[in-house]
């Protein structure tokens, strides 16, 4: 799972593995959304198949899917995330690899639950393409993804300031819709919907992204006098979005997708 500028977010470097969990508040939450999708599918707390956490990360949500299939694996990218994913003690099957090519067998998996990961794949149609692979027929992927609206108040800041952007490029739902198709999956059901965050100050938000990695505003190349000075013109331009209530006002544009394999 690669961001689409090119190279590995930090989200998945790992590097930041253990401090991961204290920035996502945005992430749990729509993992919450993600189990809700799963029970209205049909895949609820019987143990019975296998089952797989597609971009695991820490291993947030693995204890709440064990209960859901006989075999659960999580498999991410990035082995400091996997380090912190073993202490769950999920007793989940944890794996290094990579959505765009899964090391899995043919039709070996009865669901697959993925949330906030697959917007990082270079080439989204053939993870979808993977997923329909490694899925036994009937089989459903539950997936959460980021879709092109995500930080525009942030990212609208950003050009003011220097007339960049600053902030990672996602699919277009119907980019997202053809994706899905060009790896194999029928009439998937997709349903976007905007999440709205509040903070205090931008500093918050510049924090989380940091700590998550996803976003660029924190490239350590840009360290310095003439970095601190960018931040505040970025404070300055991002005041438009000030609330009434007085927090500041940050969106993301999230897709609650569910596939089947025909």
């Amino acid at each position: 799972m690669r961001g689409r500028n090119g190279g590995r977010p930090a989200r998945r470097g790992g590097a930041g593995a253990r401090h991961y969990d204290a920035h996502a508040r945005f992430q749990q939450e729509v993992g919450q959304s993600l189990l809700a999708r799963m029970d209205e599918g049909g895949v609820k707390e019987v143990r019975s198949g296998a089952g797989l956490d597609l971009g695991c990360g820490t291993g947030f949500f693995l204890p709440a899917l064990a209960p859901r299939c006989e075999t659960l694996t999580g498999l991410d990218l990035a082995p400091g995330m996997l380090a912190q994913a073993a202490l769950r003690g999920s007793g989940a099957r944890l794996v290094c690899g990579d959505a765009e090519g899964l090391p899995f067998a043919d039709q070996s998996l009865d669901w697959v639950f993925s949330s906030l990961a697959l917007q990082w794949c270079e080439r989204p149609a053939q993870a979808f393409a993977e997923l329909n692979r490694v899925l036994k027929p009937g089989g459903q992927v539950f997936f959460s993804t980021l879709l092109s609206g995500s930080l525009w108040q942030l990212r609208e800041a950003w050009r003011a300031v220097d007339g960049r952007d600053h902030v990672n490029r996602f699919l277009t739902l119907p980019q997202l819709q053809q994706a899905a198709r060009d790896g194999g999956f029928e009439a998937p059901a997709l349903c976007p919907l905007t999440w709205s965050l509040a903070y205090p100050a931008l500093s918050g938000l510049l924090r989380d992204l940091k700590g998550i990695g996803a976003s660029q505003v924190n490239d350590e190349r840009s360290a310095g006098l003439g970095h601190r000075q960018r931040l505040v013109r970025l404070g300055e331009a991002y005041e438009r979005h000030r609330q009434p209530d007085g927090l500041l006002a940050a969106s993301y544009e999230v897709c609650l997708g569910r596939l089947v394999r025909r």
